[in-house]
């Protein structure tokens, strides 16, 4: 749909005129005119005096022109084009994923795939489904940093997400220093703000002890839910026979918990895949994702054109002027 944003810049249009008829004029020096007394001399005059009339009506309907045009570029002409929703939500949701060694362990699915790869699927889906919420991605491992800020670009997480590779943030796990991180984007941002925490061991590196980041957490309002990572305890046979092993024996419970009692969230334990899903989708229930419902129409201005036939005006003006002495 097209219109103009200011339509009573239109009303400026007489301004010409009016000057014109209520301004006193400038004072002219009028000259003394030589008559000739030669009827070709007289002929000669007479025609450049038409050709000077027929140049000022040209400058005149060309000024009028650029006025027109002018005025029409002030009104903002645009061009609207369909409603469209954007998402509105109060709430921040923060993911933060553990990529230190560990998590290349194969034992939350067929045992050729790894930790990792089965949070990069399962996450990648709840991602998706999150419409609403402006979403980051931090990854976690002897260091914490952010791969992602908060954004409605839920594909683009998501792609960095499945991007993410073991080791990329060193091998120890620093989950201190990951709820620390999560603080600091934080701290600026408006409206509910998340934490998803998911790890497969306990706290070995980092500047920042999970008991001190819990408190700061939970001093500025961040709800952390946890979940832990890591196959059921399983018997394996050897050469020497028949022992029990635990995967996740590294996983420290004690603590997640401990954050998510403080916080005010909750804490999961994933054993598998499906275990998995079920998690995300509980997180889905504890924390409905909001759909806006604020309508915009995108807006295309369109001013350049008009004021671009101005200036073309204006210069064939000025060059014919200049050419006419």
């Amino acid at each position: 749909m097209f219109e103009f944003a200011w339509p009573w810049m239109f009303f400026l249009l007489p301004l010409p005129w009016l000057i014109r008829h209520f301004v006193p004029p400038a004072t002219s020096v009028r000259q003394g005119v030589l008559f000739a007394p030669f009827i070709s001399a007289y002929h000669a005059t007479h025609i450049a005096a038409a050709n000077r009339f027929n140049l000022r009506s040209l400058r005149l309907w060309g000024t009028l022109l650029c006025w027109l045009l002018l005025i029409t570029a002030s009104a903002k002409p645009q061009w609207l084009g369909d409603e469209t929703e954007l998402p509105e939500s109060g709430r921040n949701l923060l993911l933060a994923v553990d990529v230190s060694g560990s998590m290349e362990i194969a034992d939350m699915g067929d045992g050729h795939t790894n930790r990792l790869e089965v949070v990069k699927q399962v996450a990648g889906e709840f991602i998706q489904r999150r419409e609403g919420d402006r979403i980051g991605l931090i990854l976690f491992g002897t260091e914490a940093y952010l791969q992602t800020p908060l954004t409605f670009d839920h594909m683009t997480v998501a792609s960095l997400l499945q991007d993410t590779v073991i080791g990329i943030a060193g091998r120890e796990t620093a989950i201190g220093d990951a709820i620390g991180m999560a603080l600091k984007r934080l701290q600026n941002a408006s409206g509910e703000t998340v934490l998803v925490l998911l790890t497969d061991g306990a706290n070995n590196a980092g500047h920042v002890l999970p008991r001190k980041a819990a408190e700061l957490a939970a001093q500025q309002g961040l709800r952390i839910y946890t979940i832990g990572v890591g196959g059921e305890p399983r018997q394996v046979s050897s050469f020497f026979g028949t022992r029990m092993v635990d995967p996740a024996s590294d996983l420290d419970e004690e603590t997640l918990k401990m954050i998510a009692d403080m916080t005010g969230g909750e804490y999961f334990r994933a054993t598998d895949r499906d275990t998995l899903k079920d998690i995300y989708r509980q997180l889905d229930k504890l924390e409905p994702s909001m759909k806006g419902n604020r309508m915009v129409r995108p807006t295309t201005e369109l001013f350049v054109w008009p004021l671009g036939l101005t200036l073309i005006f204006s210069l064939l003006l000025a060059l014919r002027w200049w050419r006419t002495g």
